[in-house]
C-alpha cells in the first residue's frame, strides 16, 4: 500500500494519522506541492481531481481523504471502534466527516491556507464565516457532552478535525470563544501523542510559512493565483 500524501495538508495529515492508528504498513510517497507534483498527467491517472492524497492499494487507487479513511476501516479493521459498525453511531461520525469537508475546512482552509500559499488576503468576511463553523462545532460538540468528536470514543471523524483544527494553532489564531472545541482538541493531543506528533510535524510547517510563504512561482495553477515572494 502507498499513500501520496504532502507534509503538511490536513487531508494527508489525516489519512496518515489513521494509518497509524491501525497499524496499516505502508509506504508514503512524499508529494512536492511547490513543484506541482500533484498537477501532472502521471498524477492524474491516479486523481483526475489533481488533488492530494491519493491511497493506492496494490492498484486500486482512491482520492478524497474522508472516503480513504472509511475505505481503511471496512477492510483493513472492521470491527474497529474508529469506524463503528452501528447506524446511529456510525451516522455521526460520517456526518462529522461530511460537516468538516464541507463546512469547517473550507473556511479554514480560506482564511488560513489560501493566504499563506496564494495570493488571497484574510478578510473580515472571512473571518465571519470561520466564526460561524467554528460556532457549529461548538454546538455539536454541546449537544453530545463527549470527549471526542463523534462520541465517548476516537473515530475516524476526529483525525480530520483535529488537522483543521491544528491549521488555527499554526497561526495562533484565538479560539477561546470556543472552550469545547479548545478541550476536545488538547484531550486528543494527551490522549494520543503518538497521532498528534504527525499532525504537529505539518503544524511546524504551516507556522513556519506563516512567517516566510513558500515561493511557488514556479507552479502553474489553473485556478489559484500564485504570489510574488520577493527573493
Amino acid at each position: 500500500m502507498k499513500i501520496y500524501a504532502v507534509s503538511d495538508g490536513p487531508p494527508s495529515l489525516a489519512v496518515r494519522m489513521a494509518l497509524k492508528a491501525l497499524d496499516i504498513a505502508h509506504e508514503h510517497i512524499p508529494v512536492d506541492f511547490g513543484k506541482g507534483e500533484h498537477m501532472t498527467e502521471d498524477y492524474a491517472k491516479m486523481n483526475p481531481q489533481k488533488e492530494i492524497p491519493v491511497l493506492d492499494d496494490n492498484g486500486f487507487y482512491l482520492s478524497e481523504s474522508n472516503a480513504i479513511l472509511q475505505y481503511l476501516c471496512d477492510k483493513y479493521a472492521p470491527n474497529s471502534p474508529l469506524y463503528p459498525k452501528d447506524p446511529k453511531e456510525r451516522a455521526v461520525v460520517n456526518q462529522r466527516l461530511c460537516f468538516n469537508l464541507s463546512f469547517l475546512y473550507p473556511q479554514i482552509s480560506a482564511y488560513v491556507m489560501a493566504p499563506i500559499f496564494f495570493d488571497y488576503q484574510r478578510t473580515p468576511l472571512g473571518l465571519k464565516k470561520l466564526h460561524i463553523a467554528l460556532g457549529a462545532f461548538e454546538t455539536y460538540l454541546s449537544r453530545t457532552g463527549t470527549k471526542f468528536a463523534a462520541g465517548d470514543h476516537l473515530t475516524i471523524a476526529d483525525f480530520p478535525l483535529v488537522t483543521s483544527v491544528m491549521c488555527l494553532e499554526g497561526i495562533d489564531f484565538n479560539t477561546d470563544k470556543y472552550p469545547l472545541v479548545q478541550a476536545w482538541y488538547e484531550n486528543f493531543k494527551q490522549q494520543y501523542p503518538e497521532l498528534w506528533a504527525i499532525s504537529a510535524e505539518g503544524m511546524a510547517e504551516i507556522a513556519e510559512f506563516e512567517k516566510n510563504p513558500p515561493d511557488l512561482t514556479g507552479m502553474d495553477h489553473p485556478i489559484h493565483p500564485i504570489k510574488k515572494v520577493a527573493k
